[in-house]
């Protein structure tokens, strides 16, 4: 499979699953994310006859699907009630994914509120743990993601945002049911940027590299590429050269946004070395 065909796009809540499938094949996009969470896609509306259709769409086409959850879903959730709540929606998505024929399911460390990161990292990890456990009953696999940096004077903090802190989840956790999802432009706003990030983990467990542009050192945006400083062609070259066989997810702007930034993301890689 060639660089333009493993770069797929996050279609998130933008259109129903069987028109994003169709949308996919018409653009010839091998990949595409899709959330869960509201609408016509809201995970308790799939009965086994659409799921069965969608099934035989992605079969057709030759797409290979990927759920993804919300972020905004505390994952470090431990509260009574909550909790419970949290668990029950990330084991409808892992019931998803083989109803569905997804491939795999991203998911994330959650949040804590300044004055307690190792409770909410603690609840994370065993949380991770027990839907690691169920994902393997179900040959599901969970991909977690680093997330992004916030403000350092803001009240609340995406967890797995830094090397550390990602590595606490992934070395306590062994399993064919758990990989990972590199999002390289998160790891560009911090101080160890991409080649800090790709020297300090282990690459063979990252399934997914999702990417967005945004500006060195700076805050949470997905632009797209080109409106900020995200060297692409520098990270294809980083990445591919390590060895990395899995696909890239484009999310940023508009479904034709994503599209069309494939071919210069194709050509950035080519004029940095990298064998299309």
């Amino acid at each position: 499979m060639t660089l333009f065909e493993r770069i797929g796009v996050d279609v998130g809540r933008r259109l129903k699953l069987e028109d994003a499938i169709e949308w996919a094949a018409a653009h010839n996009v091998r990949y595409i994310d899709i959330q869960l969470d509201t609408g016509a896609n809201a995970v308790n509306t799939f009965d086994a006859a659409r799921a069965r259709g969608i099934r035989a769409a992605l079969e057709k086409h030759q797409v290979h699907l990927g759920l993804h959850t919300l972020s905004a879903v505390n994952v470090a959730e431990y509260s009574p009630f909550l909790s419970e709540a949290v668990d029950a929606y990330m084991r409808a998505y892992i019931d998803a994914m083989p109803l569905l024929g997804a491939s795999s399911i991203v998911v994330h460390a959650g949040y804590h509120f300044t004055a307690d990161p190792e409770m909410r990292m603690q609840a994370g990890l065993d949380r991770l743990k027990r839907m690691v456990d169920y994902a393997e009953t179900k040959k599901a696999l969970l991909l977690l993601e680093n997330l992004n940096k916030e403000p350092a004077d803001a009240e609340v903090h995406y967890l797995a945002h830094t090397p550390e802190e990602w590595r606490y989840y992934y070395d306590a956790i062994d399993s064919p049911a758990f990989a990972l999802s590199f999002t390289a432009n998160h790891a560009h706003l911090l101080p160890e940027g991409v080649e800090g990030f790709l020297a300090q983990i282990p690459l063979h467990r990252v399934v997914e590299v999702r990417l967005a542009d945004c500006w060195r050192n700076g805050h949470e945006q997905h632009l797209i590429p080109g409106e900020g400083d995200f060297d692409f062609g520098d990270m294809f070259r980083r990445i591919e050269g390590a060895g990395f066989k899995g696909h890239y997810m484009n999310a940023f702007g508009t479904l034709d946004d994503m599209d069309k930034a494939r071919s210069r993301q194709v050509d950035a890689a080519r004029a940095a070395g990298v064998a299309t």
